[in-house]
Protein backbone atom coordinates (compact mmCIF):
# COMPACT_ATOMS: atom_id res chain seq x y z
CA UNK A 1 0.00 0.00 0.00
CA UNK A 2 1.26 3.38 -0.77
CA UNK A 3 0.10 6.87 0.84
CA UNK A 4 1.66 10.05 -0.73
CA UNK A 5 3.30 12.29 1.67
CA UNK A 6 2.55 15.59 1.60
CA UNK A 7 5.95 17.09 2.41
CA UNK A 8 8.41 14.40 1.78
CA UNK A 9 11.85 16.23 1.35
CA UNK A 10 13.38 16.69 4.69
CA UNK A 11 9.80 17.49 6.14
CA UNK A 12 9.38 20.72 4.68
CA UNK A 13 6.11 21.78 1.92
CA UNK A 14 8.50 24.11 0.29
CA UNK A 15 11.38 22.14 -0.46
CA UNK A 16 8.91 19.22 -1.79
CA UNK A 17 6.84 21.94 -3.61
CA UNK A 18 9.89 23.31 -5.84
CA UNK A 19 11.00 19.64 -6.11
CA UNK A 20 7.35 18.53 -7.21
CA UNK A 21 6.96 21.32 -10.17
CA UNK A 22 9.95 19.90 -12.19
CA UNK A 23 7.85 17.80 -14.36
CA UNK A 24 5.59 20.62 -15.25
CA UNK A 25 9.08 22.73 -15.08
CA UNK A 26 10.50 20.62 -17.58
CA UNK A 27 7.64 20.05 -20.45
CA UNK A 28 7.15 24.02 -20.76
CA UNK A 29 10.71 24.61 -20.63
CA UNK A 30 11.55 21.82 -23.02
CA UNK A 31 8.65 23.19 -25.12
CA UNK A 32 8.18 26.47 -24.78
CA UNK A 33 12.46 27.69 -24.73
CA UNK A 34 13.75 24.81 -25.83
CA UNK A 35 11.42 24.50 -29.13
CA UNK A 36 11.46 20.31 -28.76
CA UNK A 37 8.31 18.32 -30.47
CA UNK A 38 5.93 18.54 -28.07
CA UNK A 39 5.74 14.21 -27.87
CA UNK A 40 9.38 14.54 -26.94
CA UNK A 41 8.93 17.29 -23.79
CA UNK A 42 5.87 15.21 -22.94
CA UNK A 43 7.90 11.81 -22.44
CA UNK A 44 10.99 14.04 -20.99
CA UNK A 45 8.51 15.25 -18.69
CA UNK A 46 6.84 11.57 -17.62
CA UNK A 47 10.60 10.62 -16.93
CA UNK A 48 10.76 13.85 -14.64
CA UNK A 49 7.90 12.56 -13.07
CA UNK A 50 8.84 9.23 -12.44
CA UNK A 51 12.17 9.90 -11.09
CA UNK A 52 10.49 12.63 -8.34
CA UNK A 53 7.99 9.93 -7.80
CA UNK A 54 10.05 7.03 -6.83
CA UNK A 55 13.21 9.23 -5.88
CA UNK A 56 11.05 11.34 -3.56
CA UNK A 57 8.07 10.79 -2.70
CA UNK A 58 9.34 6.34 -2.04
CA UNK A 59 6.41 5.73 -4.57
CA UNK A 60 7.11 1.88 -5.50
CA UNK A 61 8.74 1.45 -9.05
CA UNK A 62 6.07 -0.78 -10.06
CA UNK A 63 3.21 1.42 -9.33
CA UNK A 64 4.40 4.40 -10.29
CA UNK A 65 5.38 3.05 -13.74
CA UNK A 66 1.43 1.74 -13.82
CA UNK A 67 0.37 5.14 -12.93
CA UNK A 68 1.67 6.19 -16.14
CA UNK A 69 0.23 3.17 -17.95
CA UNK A 70 -3.33 4.34 -16.74
CA UNK A 71 -2.64 7.68 -17.41
CA UNK A 72 -1.91 7.09 -20.76
CA UNK A 73 -5.08 5.00 -21.27
CA UNK A 74 -6.75 7.74 -20.98
CA UNK A 75 -5.01 9.79 -23.41
CA UNK A 76 -5.95 7.71 -25.87
CA UNK A 77 -9.67 6.81 -24.86
CA UNK A 78 -11.53 9.31 -24.45
CA UNK A 79 -9.13 12.23 -24.68
CA UNK A 80 -7.51 11.09 -28.37
CA UNK A 81 -10.84 8.94 -29.38
CA UNK A 82 -12.64 12.36 -29.11
CA UNK A 83 -9.72 14.57 -31.15
CA UNK A 84 -10.02 11.86 -34.12
CA UNK A 85 -13.30 11.26 -34.43
CA UNK A 86 -13.88 15.07 -34.16
CA UNK A 87 -11.29 15.31 -37.02
CA UNK A 88 -12.77 12.45 -39.11
CA UNK A 89 -16.00 14.23 -39.32
CA UNK A 90 -14.34 17.44 -40.95
CA UNK A 91 -11.76 15.21 -43.29
CA UNK A 92 -15.81 13.41 -44.38
CA UNK A 93 -16.82 16.57 -45.32
CA UNK A 94 -13.69 17.50 -47.40
CA UNK A 95 -13.30 14.44 -49.10
CA UNK A 96 -17.26 14.55 -50.16
CA UNK A 97 -16.31 18.03 -51.29
CA UNK A 98 -18.78 19.75 -49.23
CA UNK A 99 -16.34 21.51 -46.91
CA UNK A 100 -16.17 24.70 -49.37
CA UNK A 101 -19.71 25.29 -49.02
CA UNK A 102 -19.40 25.91 -45.36
CA UNK A 103 -17.11 28.36 -45.96
CA UNK A 104 -19.59 30.15 -48.35
CA UNK A 105 -22.77 29.64 -46.00
CA UNK A 106 -20.03 31.49 -42.84
CA UNK A 107 -19.73 34.37 -45.52
CA UNK A 108 -23.16 34.64 -46.23
CA UNK A 109 -23.28 35.82 -42.50
CA UNK A 110 -20.30 37.88 -43.18
CA UNK A 111 -17.37 37.87 -45.15
CA UNK A 112 -15.34 39.80 -42.97
CA UNK A 113 -12.65 37.61 -40.70
CA UNK A 114 -12.90 39.55 -37.50
CA UNK A 115 -16.74 38.62 -37.55
CA UNK A 116 -16.07 34.86 -38.49
CA UNK A 117 -13.90 34.56 -35.88
CA UNK A 118 -16.47 35.47 -33.47
CA UNK A 119 -18.87 33.11 -35.11
CA UNK A 120 -16.80 30.27 -35.59
CA UNK A 121 -14.37 30.22 -32.37
CA UNK A 122 -16.34 31.91 -29.54
CA UNK A 123 -20.31 31.76 -30.41
CA UNK A 124 -20.26 28.08 -32.66
CA UNK A 125 -17.30 26.70 -30.19
CA UNK A 126 -19.32 27.83 -27.27
CA UNK A 127 -21.63 25.66 -28.44
CA UNK A 128 -19.93 22.62 -29.43
CA UNK A 129 -17.70 23.05 -25.57
CA UNK A 130 -21.58 22.80 -24.13
CA UNK A 131 -21.97 19.41 -25.94
CA UNK A 132 -19.07 17.68 -26.00
CA UNK A 133 -16.06 19.34 -24.88
CA UNK A 134 -12.67 17.55 -23.96
CA UNK A 135 -11.14 19.41 -27.00
CA UNK A 136 -13.94 18.48 -29.90
CA UNK A 137 -14.53 22.55 -30.31
CA UNK A 138 -10.98 23.57 -31.10
CA UNK A 139 -10.28 20.98 -33.41
CA UNK A 140 -13.58 21.47 -35.13
CA UNK A 141 -13.67 25.41 -35.20
CA UNK A 142 -9.70 25.54 -35.56
CA UNK A 143 -10.05 23.84 -39.26
CA UNK A 144 -13.31 25.78 -39.85
CA UNK A 145 -11.22 29.01 -39.77
CA UNK A 146 -8.65 27.45 -41.67
CA UNK A 147 -11.37 26.45 -44.75
CA UNK A 148 -12.66 30.49 -44.79
CA UNK A 149 -8.80 31.65 -45.12
CA UNK A 150 -6.60 32.25 -41.80
CA UNK A 151 -3.50 31.11 -41.29
CA UNK A 152 -2.93 28.08 -40.06
CA UNK A 153 -1.13 30.10 -37.12
CA UNK A 154 -3.62 32.64 -36.18
CA UNK A 155 -6.71 30.02 -36.43
CA UNK A 156 -4.65 27.86 -33.89
CA UNK A 157 -4.34 30.81 -31.62
CA UNK A 158 -7.58 32.19 -32.02
CA UNK A 159 -9.71 28.79 -31.33
CA UNK A 160 -7.46 28.26 -28.16
CA UNK A 161 -8.42 31.91 -26.60
CA UNK A 162 -11.37 31.47 -27.31
CA UNK A 163 -12.42 28.38 -25.60
CA UNK A 164 -11.94 29.80 -22.28
CA UNK A 165 -15.52 31.79 -20.97
CA UNK A 166 -17.20 28.71 -21.91
CA UNK A 167 -14.74 25.69 -20.66
CA UNK A 168 -15.84 25.69 -16.73
CA UNK A 169 -19.77 24.90 -18.12
CA UNK A 170 -18.99 22.41 -20.88
CA UNK A 171 -19.96 19.08 -21.99
CA UNK A 172 -23.13 20.06 -19.61
CA UNK A 173 -21.57 21.63 -16.73
CA UNK A 174 -19.33 18.30 -15.82
CA UNK A 175 -16.64 20.01 -14.51
CA UNK A 176 -19.05 22.34 -12.07
CA UNK A 177 -20.58 18.67 -10.60
CA UNK A 178 -17.47 17.11 -10.47
CA UNK A 179 -16.71 19.60 -7.89
CA UNK A 180 -20.13 19.59 -5.78
CA UNK A 181 -19.98 16.16 -5.80
CA UNK A 182 -16.73 15.73 -4.27
CA UNK A 183 -17.00 18.99 -1.75
CA UNK A 184 -20.69 18.37 -0.81
CA UNK A 185 -21.49 22.07 -1.85
CA UNK A 186 -24.88 21.62 -3.87
CA UNK A 187 -23.78 22.08 -7.40
CA UNK A 188 -25.81 24.58 -8.59
CA UNK A 189 -24.47 27.39 -5.91
CA UNK A 190 -21.25 26.33 -7.62
CA UNK A 191 -22.76 27.26 -11.20
CA UNK A 192 -23.83 30.29 -9.26
CA UNK A 193 -20.78 31.51 -8.22
CA UNK A 194 -18.97 30.58 -11.73
CA UNK A 195 -21.47 32.64 -13.44
CA UNK A 196 -20.43 35.53 -10.93
CA UNK A 197 -16.64 35.08 -12.30
CA UNK A 198 -16.61 34.22 -15.78
CA UNK A 199 -18.81 36.31 -17.55
CA UNK A 200 -16.10 38.92 -17.03
CA UNK A 201 -13.94 37.20 -19.27
CA UNK A 202 -16.68 36.38 -21.87
CA UNK A 203 -17.37 39.92 -21.76
CA UNK A 204 -13.95 40.49 -22.83
CA UNK A 205 -12.61 37.72 -25.44
CA UNK A 206 -14.30 38.47 -28.38
CA UNK A 207 -12.43 42.03 -28.10
CA UNK A 208 -9.05 40.05 -28.27
CA UNK A 209 -10.31 38.07 -30.66
CA UNK A 210 -10.46 40.72 -32.87
CA UNK A 211 -6.86 42.27 -32.01
CA UNK A 212 -5.51 38.87 -32.85
CA UNK A 213 -6.92 38.89 -36.19
CA UNK A 214 -6.56 42.44 -37.56
CA UNK A 215 -4.50 44.15 -34.66
CA UNK A 216 -5.78 47.61 -33.07
CA UNK A 217 -7.10 48.56 -36.87
CA UNK A 218 -9.26 45.80 -36.84
CA UNK A 219 -10.43 46.42 -33.18
CA UNK A 220 -11.15 50.10 -33.60
CA UNK A 221 -13.32 49.21 -36.55
CA UNK A 222 -15.21 46.07 -34.87
CA UNK A 223 -15.44 47.09 -30.95
CA UNK A 224 -19.09 48.18 -30.71
CA UNK A 225 -19.98 44.49 -32.22
CA UNK A 226 -17.37 42.43 -30.11
CA UNK A 227 -18.39 44.21 -26.94
CA UNK A 228 -22.00 43.67 -27.76
CA UNK A 229 -21.39 39.95 -28.13
CA UNK A 230 -19.34 39.41 -25.34
CA UNK A 231 -21.69 41.31 -23.25
CA UNK A 232 -24.54 39.41 -24.71
CA UNK A 233 -22.87 36.17 -23.85
CA UNK A 234 -21.71 37.16 -20.34
CA UNK A 235 -24.80 38.04 -19.22
CA UNK A 236 -26.43 35.08 -20.81
CA UNK A 237 -23.97 32.94 -18.82
CA UNK A 238 -24.30 34.81 -15.34
CA UNK A 239 -28.58 34.73 -15.68
CA UNK A 240 -28.54 31.30 -16.44
CA UNK A 241 -26.06 29.79 -13.79
CA UNK A 242 -27.87 31.69 -11.20
CA UNK A 243 -31.76 31.82 -11.90
CA UNK A 244 -32.05 28.88 -15.03
CA UNK A 245 -29.76 25.72 -15.22
CA UNK A 246 -26.00 25.89 -14.75
CA UNK A 247 -26.29 21.98 -17.16
CA UNK A 248 -27.73 24.45 -19.97
CA UNK A 249 -25.73 27.77 -19.51
CA UNK A 250 -23.33 27.42 -22.51
CA UNK A 251 -26.20 26.17 -24.69
CA UNK A 252 -28.12 29.76 -23.59
CA UNK A 253 -25.25 31.81 -23.79
CA UNK A 254 -23.94 30.71 -27.07
CA UNK A 255 -27.22 30.93 -28.63
CA UNK A 256 -27.73 34.38 -27.23
CA UNK A 257 -24.61 35.55 -28.55
CA UNK A 258 -25.20 34.40 -32.37
CA UNK A 259 -28.15 35.82 -32.21
CA UNK A 260 -26.35 39.17 -31.02
CA UNK A 261 -24.51 39.11 -33.73
CA UNK A 262 -26.74 38.34 -36.40
CA UNK A 263 -28.86 41.08 -34.66
CA UNK A 264 -26.69 43.36 -34.60
CA UNK A 265 -25.39 43.01 -38.31
CA UNK A 266 -28.87 44.18 -39.67
CA UNK A 267 -28.51 47.78 -37.95
CA UNK A 268 -24.64 48.39 -38.04
CA UNK A 269 -21.85 47.65 -40.98
CA UNK A 270 -18.74 47.64 -39.91
CA UNK A 271 -15.42 49.10 -41.81
CA UNK A 272 -12.46 47.29 -43.38
CA UNK A 273 -13.48 43.67 -43.90
CA UNK A 274 -12.02 43.99 -47.35
CA UNK A 275 -9.17 45.27 -46.48
CA UNK A 276 -8.56 42.66 -43.83
CA UNK A 277 -9.31 39.83 -46.58
CA UNK A 278 -6.60 41.05 -48.51
CA UNK A 279 -4.25 41.64 -45.61
CA UNK A 280 -5.71 37.55 -44.79
CA UNK A 281 -5.05 36.29 -48.36
CA UNK A 282 -1.26 38.14 -48.41
CA UNK A 283 -0.57 36.10 -45.19
CA UNK A 284 -1.92 32.63 -46.36
CA UNK A 285 0.08 33.05 -49.48
CA UNK A 286 3.14 33.92 -47.64
CA UNK A 287 3.16 31.67 -44.04
CA UNK A 288 6.34 30.51 -44.58
CA UNK A 289 7.46 28.24 -41.39
CA UNK A 290 4.22 27.99 -40.43
CA UNK A 291 2.60 26.62 -43.90
CA UNK A 292 0.22 23.45 -42.87
CA UNK A 293 1.97 20.11 -43.02
CA UNK A 294 1.08 18.39 -47.02
CA UNK A 295 -1.12 16.45 -46.59
CA UNK A 296 -2.41 17.39 -43.38
CA UNK A 297 -6.04 18.74 -42.30
CA UNK A 298 -6.25 22.15 -43.19
CA UNK A 299 -3.44 21.55 -46.50
CA UNK A 300 -7.25 20.08 -47.91
CA UNK A 301 -8.90 23.11 -48.15
CA UNK A 302 -6.13 26.04 -48.84
CA UNK A 303 -8.60 27.77 -51.40
CA UNK A 304 -8.50 31.21 -52.90
CA UNK A 305 -11.17 33.06 -50.24
CA UNK A 306 -11.94 34.74 -53.66
CA UNK A 307 -12.69 32.01 -55.50
CA UNK A 308 -15.85 32.56 -57.57
CA UNK A 309 -18.22 30.04 -57.38
CA UNK A 310 -21.73 28.55 -58.68
CA UNK A 311 -24.77 30.37 -56.43
CA UNK A 312 -25.64 28.64 -53.22
CA UNK A 313 -28.86 26.87 -53.35
CA UNK A 314 -30.69 25.62 -50.48
CA UNK A 315 -29.75 21.87 -50.50
CA UNK A 316 -25.97 23.31 -51.01
CA UNK A 317 -26.48 24.90 -48.14
CA UNK A 318 -28.41 21.90 -46.10
CA UNK A 319 -25.37 19.81 -46.66
CA UNK A 320 -22.99 21.97 -45.94
CA UNK A 321 -24.59 22.60 -42.45
CA UNK A 322 -25.81 19.24 -41.95
CA UNK A 323 -22.57 17.38 -39.94
CA UNK A 324 -23.00 20.28 -37.23
CA UNK A 325 -26.43 20.51 -37.04
CA UNK A 326 -26.50 16.99 -36.80
CA UNK A 327 -23.75 16.90 -34.11
CA UNK A 328 -25.76 19.77 -31.79
CA UNK A 329 -29.23 17.46 -32.51
CA UNK A 330 -27.60 14.02 -31.22
CA UNK A 331 -25.30 15.70 -28.62
CA UNK A 332 -28.60 17.54 -27.10
CA UNK A 333 -30.68 14.55 -27.04
CA UNK A 334 -28.12 11.98 -25.82
CA UNK A 335 -26.85 15.00 -22.78
CA UNK A 336 -30.54 16.78 -22.10
CA UNK A 337 -32.97 13.47 -22.50
CA UNK A 338 -32.25 12.02 -19.02
CA UNK A 339 -33.47 8.57 -19.99
CA UNK A 340 -30.94 8.62 -22.43
CA UNK A 341 -28.30 10.12 -20.87
CA UNK A 342 -28.51 7.26 -17.67
CA UNK A 343 -28.61 4.72 -20.30
CA UNK A 344 -25.49 5.88 -21.97
CA UNK A 345 -23.99 6.23 -18.73
CA UNK A 346 -25.13 2.56 -17.31
CA UNK A 347 -22.90 0.90 -20.23
CA UNK A 348 -19.73 2.64 -19.12
CA UNK A 349 -17.53 -0.18 -18.17
CA UNK A 350 -15.51 0.48 -14.42
CA UNK A 351 -11.76 -1.42 -15.12
CA UNK A 352 -9.66 -1.62 -11.46
CA UNK A 353 -6.65 -0.74 -12.82
CA UNK A 354 -5.09 -4.03 -12.52
CA UNK A 355 -1.87 -4.00 -10.27
CA UNK A 356 -2.67 -0.40 -8.89
CA UNK A 357 -5.86 -0.48 -7.88
CA UNK A 358 -6.22 -0.73 -4.13
CA UNK A 359 -2.85 -0.47 -3.41
CA UNK A 360 -2.86 3.31 -3.55
CA UNK A 361 -4.20 5.49 -0.83
CA UNK A 362 -5.33 9.05 -1.03
CA UNK A 363 -3.81 11.57 1.34
CA UNK A 364 -6.63 11.12 3.68
CA UNK A 365 -6.01 7.49 3.78
CA UNK A 366 -8.76 6.00 2.01
CA UNK A 367 -8.48 3.62 -1.17
CA UNK A 368 -7.95 6.09 -3.60
CA UNK A 369 -10.83 5.72 -6.94
CA UNK A 370 -8.75 7.22 -9.47
CA UNK A 371 -7.25 4.27 -10.13
CA UNK A 372 -10.16 2.65 -11.55
CA UNK A 373 -10.27 3.72 -15.34
CA UNK A 374 -13.54 4.25 -16.84
CA UNK A 375 -14.18 2.94 -20.07
CA UNK A 376 -16.44 4.66 -21.96
CA UNK A 377 -17.30 3.25 -24.76
CA UNK A 378 -20.81 3.98 -26.09
CA UNK A 379 -21.28 6.99 -23.83
CA UNK A 380 -17.57 9.00 -24.91
CA UNK A 381 -18.38 12.10 -26.99
CA UNK A 382 -15.64 10.21 -29.47
CA UNK A 383 -18.38 7.34 -29.94
CA UNK A 384 -21.33 9.85 -30.81
CA UNK A 385 -18.95 11.67 -32.89
CA UNK A 386 -18.39 8.24 -34.77
CA UNK A 387 -21.94 7.83 -34.94
CA UNK A 388 -22.70 11.53 -36.94
CA UNK A 389 -19.57 10.89 -39.26
CA UNK A 390 -21.17 7.63 -40.03
CA UNK A 391 -24.82 9.02 -40.78
CA UNK A 392 -22.87 12.29 -42.69
CA UNK A 393 -20.89 9.83 -44.48
CA UNK A 394 -24.14 8.12 -45.75
CA UNK A 395 -25.58 11.19 -46.47
CA UNK A 396 -23.20 12.57 -48.87
CA UNK A 397 -23.14 9.18 -50.48
CA UNK A 398 -20.20 7.78 -49.42
CA UNK A 399 -18.92 4.43 -49.78
CA UNK A 400 -17.61 2.47 -46.44
CA UNK A 401 -14.13 2.38 -48.25
CA UNK A 402 -13.81 5.84 -48.61
CA UNK A 403 -15.10 6.52 -45.24
CA UNK A 404 -12.75 4.32 -43.91
CA UNK A 405 -10.19 5.01 -45.73
CA UNK A 406 -10.46 8.78 -44.42
CA UNK A 407 -10.14 7.14 -40.84
CA UNK A 408 -7.35 5.58 -41.35
CA UNK A 409 -4.80 8.28 -42.93
CA UNK A 410 -6.32 10.30 -40.39
CA UNK A 411 -4.77 7.97 -37.67
CA UNK A 412 -1.75 7.76 -39.24
CA UNK A 413 -1.40 11.03 -39.39
CA UNK A 414 -1.96 11.94 -35.84
CA UNK A 415 0.27 9.33 -34.50
CA UNK A 416 2.67 11.58 -32.44
CA UNK A 417 -0.38 13.49 -31.44
CA UNK A 418 -1.85 10.21 -29.89
CA UNK A 419 1.85 9.85 -28.42
CA UNK A 420 1.66 13.19 -26.99
CA UNK A 421 -1.57 13.22 -25.31
CA UNK A 422 -1.00 9.75 -24.08
CA UNK A 423 2.41 10.93 -22.61
CA UNK A 424 0.58 14.21 -20.86
CA UNK A 425 -1.79 12.58 -19.54
CA UNK A 426 0.81 9.67 -18.09
CA UNK A 427 2.25 12.76 -16.49
CA UNK A 428 -0.77 14.09 -15.03
CA UNK A 429 -1.47 10.21 -13.28
CA UNK A 430 1.95 10.02 -11.83
CA UNK A 431 2.13 13.65 -10.02
CA UNK A 432 -1.29 13.08 -8.91
CA UNK A 433 -1.29 9.56 -7.52
CA UNK A 434 2.31 10.01 -6.03
CA UNK A 435 1.15 13.26 -4.44
CA UNK A 436 3.60 15.93 -6.11
CA UNK A 437 0.17 17.82 -7.21
CA UNK A 438 -1.37 17.77 -3.52
CA UNK A 439 1.98 19.11 -1.90
CA UNK A 440 2.17 21.98 -4.73
CA UNK A 441 -1.74 22.79 -3.88
CA UNK A 442 -1.19 22.33 -0.48
CA UNK A 443 1.83 24.74 -0.35
CA UNK A 444 -0.28 27.60 -2.41
CA UNK A 445 -3.01 27.09 0.00
CA UNK A 446 -0.85 27.94 3.07
CA UNK A 447 -0.55 31.88 2.30
CA UNK A 448 -4.11 32.63 4.72
CA UNK A 449 -6.72 35.07 3.58
CA UNK A 450 -3.99 36.11 0.73
CA UNK A 451 -5.07 32.67 -0.54
CA UNK A 452 -8.20 34.27 -2.17
CA UNK A 453 -6.32 36.04 -4.70
CA UNK A 454 -4.15 32.98 -5.38
CA UNK A 455 -6.73 30.23 -5.57
CA UNK A 456 -7.58 30.48 -9.07
CA UNK A 457 -3.54 29.49 -9.70
CA UNK A 458 -4.41 26.08 -8.30
CA UNK A 459 -6.93 25.77 -11.23
CA UNK A 460 -5.00 27.06 -13.58
CA UNK A 461 -2.26 24.42 -13.19
CA UNK A 462 -4.96 21.42 -12.60
CA UNK A 463 -6.18 22.42 -15.74
CA UNK A 464 -2.74 23.20 -17.50
CA UNK A 465 -1.62 20.01 -16.26
CA UNK A 466 -4.21 17.88 -17.54
CA UNK A 467 -5.80 19.74 -20.40
CA UNK A 468 -9.26 19.25 -18.39
CA UNK A 469 -11.31 21.72 -15.95
CA UNK A 470 -12.88 18.99 -14.61
CA UNK A 471 -9.53 16.80 -13.79
CA UNK A 472 -8.73 20.30 -11.94
CA UNK A 473 -11.62 20.14 -9.99
CA UNK A 474 -11.01 16.49 -9.68
CA UNK A 475 -7.44 17.54 -7.98
CA UNK A 476 -8.10 20.47 -5.93
CA UNK A 477 -11.63 21.44 -5.18
CA UNK A 478 -11.64 19.72 -1.56
CA UNK A 479 -8.12 21.70 -1.48
CA UNK A 480 -9.77 24.60 -2.03
CA UNK A 481 -13.00 23.99 0.10
CA UNK A 482 -10.36 22.94 3.18
CA UNK A 483 -8.07 25.98 2.87
CA UNK A 484 -10.80 28.35 2.91
CA UNK A 485 -12.20 26.68 6.56
CA UNK A 486 -8.50 27.13 7.55
CA UNK A 487 -8.40 30.95 6.19
CA UNK A 488 -11.26 31.97 7.07
CA UNK A 489 -12.65 32.46 3.52
CA UNK A 490 -15.95 31.24 1.84
CA UNK A 491 -15.58 27.69 0.77
CA UNK A 492 -17.99 28.55 -2.47
CA UNK A 493 -15.57 31.43 -3.21
CA UNK A 494 -12.90 29.29 -3.49
CA UNK A 495 -14.14 26.15 -5.18
CA UNK A 496 -16.34 28.19 -7.68
CA UNK A 497 -12.64 29.98 -8.29
CA UNK A 498 -11.04 26.77 -9.14
CA UNK A 499 -13.23 26.04 -12.04
CA UNK A 500 -12.73 29.74 -13.09
CA UNK A 501 -9.42 29.42 -13.53
CA UNK A 502 -8.90 26.45 -14.91
CA UNK A 503 -10.64 28.00 -18.11
CA UNK A 504 -7.54 29.97 -18.39
CA UNK A 505 -5.05 26.81 -18.20
CA UNK A 506 -6.84 25.05 -21.01
CA UNK A 507 -5.15 27.35 -23.72
CA UNK A 508 -1.64 26.22 -22.44
CA UNK A 509 -2.16 22.99 -21.45
CA UNK A 510 0.05 20.74 -23.76
CA UNK A 511 -2.74 17.93 -24.60
CA UNK A 512 -4.86 21.25 -26.17
CA UNK A 513 -1.85 22.21 -28.25
CA UNK A 514 -1.43 19.36 -29.69
CA UNK A 515 -5.50 19.06 -30.52
CA UNK A 516 -4.87 22.81 -32.13
CA UNK A 517 -1.98 21.92 -33.74
CA UNK A 518 -3.46 18.88 -35.08
CA UNK A 519 -6.63 20.47 -36.17
CA UNK A 520 -4.61 22.88 -38.41
CA UNK A 521 -1.91 20.68 -39.77
CA UNK A 522 0.95 22.18 -37.53
CA UNK A 523 1.96 19.34 -35.80
CA UNK A 524 5.27 19.69 -34.70
CA UNK A 525 4.59 23.28 -34.08
CA UNK A 526 2.80 23.52 -30.35
CA UNK A 527 5.84 25.61 -29.21
CA UNK A 528 5.40 28.09 -31.73
CA UNK A 529 1.48 28.43 -30.45
CA UNK A 530 2.05 28.36 -26.97
CA UNK A 531 4.34 31.09 -27.38
CA UNK A 532 1.79 33.09 -28.67
CA UNK A 533 -1.57 32.10 -26.13
CA UNK A 534 1.07 32.28 -23.10
CA UNK A 535 0.73 36.11 -22.47
CA UNK A 536 -2.93 35.89 -22.68
CA UNK A 537 -3.44 33.25 -20.61
CA UNK A 538 -1.90 34.45 -18.06
CA UNK A 539 -2.22 38.07 -17.98
CA UNK A 540 -6.41 36.89 -17.90
CA UNK A 541 -5.35 34.24 -15.05
CA UNK A 542 -3.98 37.53 -13.27
CA UNK A 543 -7.36 39.16 -14.15
CA UNK A 544 -9.01 36.33 -12.08
CA UNK A 545 -7.09 36.61 -8.82
CA UNK A 546 -7.84 40.33 -8.77
CA UNK A 547 -11.60 39.34 -9.22
CA UNK A 548 -11.56 36.43 -6.62
CA UNK A 549 -9.43 38.55 -4.38
CA UNK A 550 -12.10 41.30 -4.44
CA UNK A 551 -14.66 38.81 -4.29
CA UNK A 552 -13.15 37.74 -0.52
CA UNK A 553 -13.43 41.21 0.35
CA UNK A 554 -14.78 44.89 -0.71
CA UNK A 555 -16.81 42.45 -3.72
CA UNK A 556 -18.37 39.90 -1.23
CA UNK A 557 -21.80 41.04 -2.11
CA UNK A 558 -21.34 39.12 -5.76
CA UNK A 559 -21.10 35.29 -3.87
CA UNK A 560 -24.50 33.83 -3.90
CA UNK A 561 -26.01 33.08 -0.71
CA UNK A 562 -26.63 29.36 0.02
Amino acid sequence: MYTPEIAPVADSLLWSSLLAILPLLTIFVTLGALKWKAHWAGLTAVGVALIVAIAAYGMPVGLAGLSATQGFAFGLFPIMWIVITAIWLYELTVRSGHFEDLRLVINVISDDPRIQAIIVAFCFGGLLEALAGFGAPVAITGVMLVAVGFTAMRAAVVVLVANTAPVAFGAIAIPIITAGTLTGIDYQDIGAMVGHQTPFLAAVVPLFLVLLVDGRRGLRQIWPLALVVGIAFGLAQYVSATFLSVELTDIISSLVGLAAVVIMLRFWKPKGGQDALDRMAYEREHEGADAPDAGSASSAMATDVKKETAPLTGSRVFLALFPYLLVIVIFSVAKLVPALNNWLASTDVKIPWPGLHGDILDAAGEVSTSTVYNFQWLSSPGTLLLISGIIVAIVYKMSAKDAVDVFIVNVVKMKFSILTVGSVLALAYVMNLSGQTITIGTWIAGTGAFFAFLSPILGWLGTAVTGSDTSANALFATLQQTAAHEAGLNPLLLVGANSSGGVLGKMVSPQNLTIAATAVGLLGKESSILRRVIGWSLGMLVAMCLLVGLQSTVLSWMVPSH
